[in-house]
């Protein structure tokens, strides 16, 4: 049953595309580059936002441990 609903489901969406890319005509690839861009533009900025966190984070863990052994001598 969960194989059927699949299938009707991936069904509706090939229409979809199929009716979406006939109405676009020939500004569909303009479309679909615009939508692949932008959402690798926000992938990447967040992939940026996630490593500037890390790297703060790593950095105050370094500064935290030398002045602990600073203090411990």
């Amino acid at each position: 049953m969960r194989s059927l609903l699949y299938f009707l489901l991936f069904l509706i969406l090939a229409a979809m595309v199929t009716t979406l890319a006939i109405i676009l005509g020939y500004e569909g690839p303009w479309y679909f580059a615009w939508l692949i861009g932008t959402t690798m533009i926000v992938l990447v900025s967040a992939a940026g936002g996630a490593m500037l966190d890390a790297q703060e984070e790593q950095s105050t863990d370094a500064t935290r441990s030398a002045s602990d052994e600073r203090q411990s001598v």
